[in-house]
Order: C-alpha cells, then structure tokens, then sequence
C-alpha cells in the first residue's frame, strides 16, 4: 500500500465518515444540552438556552463543524497548517461569531454594533484556539494520512 491511493469513492467514503463523526458529535452535545447537562460556560444547560442571546453560537456549532471539514476536505491531503489554521479561523472565528452576533441581535435587542463589541473579547481566545485545534489537526493527519483525499487522486479520477 505504500505511496498508493485508495479508489476515490472509499476516499470520498472515509472523509464523509469523519466530517459526519464531527458533526455527530456537535449535534450530540447540543442535545445533551438541551436534556439539561451543565456543559455551557457557566453550567448553563436545558431548553431555555436556545432561548436565549446565546442562540446564535448554539446553531453556529455544527455550522462551523461542517464548514471546518468541508473546507479541510477541499484542501486535500496533505494537511497543510498555514491554510488550516486560516480554515479555521475562516469558520471557528468568523463564520462562528457572524452566527453569534445574528443571535444577539435577535434575542437580546442589540444592535449590531453593541453585539459586536460583545463577541469582541472573546475573538482573541478563538483565534489562539484556531491555532492550536490546526496544530492538533496536524499531528492527527499525520497519524492518520488517508483522513483527507489527495488533490493528485482528484486530478486522477477527474482525468479518468
């Protein structure tokens, strides 16, 4: 198996099971939530905080998980940290806290500028997770090399 590719559906097959793994794991944590374990900041949990200003990061979390993997997925292999730590930052900071900011301003009634000023204390800490949750990503594909599909087995089924 050396230095070969696995046939483009088994590796569309094991990106889609890991993009649908994260995913799947999101959405699990969300309905734990919901059943009323304590996992958000502060041991919030149960129904009322979906509710709340907070909504918008809670349907954030499996958006940005999906985009995240997506866009991963796009890269191919190898996993390469510059454009995955701009992966991340693109869907955990960005796409996250756009989400975020919708939400407060439709559940708190701020408007956009005070919701923003809000979220803006915590981009800092997003942006040092982004870096290490790539570092970590790394060393996983490096361990793992089949998780994402190289762009030269792309090239090759397209040219097929």
């Amino acid at each position: 198996m050396g230095g070969r590719t696995l046939p483009g559906p088994a590796a569309r097959r094991t990106a889609g099971t890991v993009l649908t793994a994260l995913l799947l794991a999101v959405l699990v944590l969300l309905a734990l939530v919901a059943l009323g374990l304590p996992l958000l900041a502060g041991g919030r949990g149960g129904l009322g905080v979906f509710a709340g200003p907070s909504i918008g990061y809670l349907v954030g979390f499996p958006i940005a998980a999906f985009a995240i993997g997506a866009m991963t997925n796009a890269m191919g292999s190898p996993y390469r940290l510059a454009p995955a730590i701009g992966i991340n930052i693109l869907g955990g900071v960005v796409l996250l806290n756009l989400l975020g900011v919708i939400g407060m301003v439709l559940r708190a009634d701020l408007g956009v500028g005070p919701a923003l000023v809000a979220a803006i204390p915590f981009v800092p800490g997003d942006l040092i997770k982004a870096v290490i949750c790539a570092f970590v990503a790394k060393g996983v594909h490096a361990a793992y090399p089949g998780l994402i599909r190289s762009r030269r087995a792309e090239r090759e089924d397209a040219l097929a």
